[in-house]
């Protein structure tokens, strides 16, 4: 049973969030509101699947196990041993968004939420995050412990990543991590993203990279099997700066690169 006390916090980042949604956009959420599970559904459908582990993503037993389980041993096998545990991502990504109190956020393929409610807790009261994925089930289980954690500043959206429903200019960060290697555009999210960000707006990535170790006669191979897109060495990079971001920093782990950079300001 939802409380009055939980029903207010849904309410107040709700509110908040329809200041940055397209007219359209802000319509339906005016039309549909919250639903039971916790979050706003702004899409019709499903969105077309790109393969085997996108199809993973929309069951219900990898969002039940996605947190504790799932995203840590995925994300080591393809970051090595070597390579930095979830808690170490997180403050990755911090690092790369550059969060001060008050920043409006936009986290991109949210899944369950684990990096929005770490977001929602490093912008503060007066800051405001936005989580959007397609799962249904992946948000179902964002809205059980948006319910448990009373975060006032997140709102959980199932949206389209390669058309976002915001108004230009709304954040002041966007992150996507271990999501952008399944767009069937990738680069269609990069520029959604790009057209989000305010002036000095701050992106930070985390996504798949064939290093040398990767044979490149394989690479077809393995993302027909898997319906992840592996990119090529400075592919993001290139994309970053032909999108006008600047001061670019990368990291390479096994097959993941995490890379951040920032829109010049006005």
């Amino acid at each position: 049973m939802t409380t009055t006390a939980e029903s207010g916090s849904a309410r107040n980042g709700f509110n908040r969030t329809g200041k940055l949604l397209q007219p359209a956009a802000l319509a339906r959420a005016e039309e549909r509101g919250l639903n039971d599970a916790g979050y706003l559904d702004l899409l019709e459908g499903e969105l077309e699947s790109t393969g085997r582990t996108q199809d993973l993503m929309v069951t219900r037993l990898v969002p039940a196990i996605y947190e504790r389980y799932w995203r840590p041993a995925l994300g080591r096998a393809f970051k090595g041993f070597t390579g930095p545990g979830m808690s170490e991502e997180i403050r990755i990504a911090r690092l790369l968004l550059g969060l001060g109190e008050g920043d409006t956020v936009l986290d991109v393929a949210c899944g369950p939420g684990n990096f929005s409610r770490e977001f929602a807790r490093a912008v503060g009261p007066d800051g405001l995050v936005v989580g959007i994925d397609a799962s249904r089930t992946m948000l179902e289980r964002g809205g059980q412990e948006l319910r448990q954690s009373r975060t006032p500043n997140l709102t959980l959206i199932r949206g389209d990543a390669t058309a976002l429903p915001f108004r230009d200019s709304s954040f002041d960060g966007a992150c996507c991590f271990a999501a952008l290697h399944l767009f069937p555009d990738a680069f269609a999210a990069l520029d959604e993203m790009r057209r989000v960000l305010r002036p000095g707006g701050r992106i930070a990535l985390m996504t798949s990279v064939r290093r040398e170790l990767t044979v490149k006669p394989l690479k077809p191979v393995l993302e027909r099997a898997s319906g992840m897109r592996i990119f090529e060495g400075d592919e993001i990079v290139a994309a970053l700066e032909e999108r006008g971001f600047s001061g670019i920093h990368r990291r390479l782990s096994g097959l993941v690169q995490f890379v951040g950079g920032r829109l010049a300001s006005e």
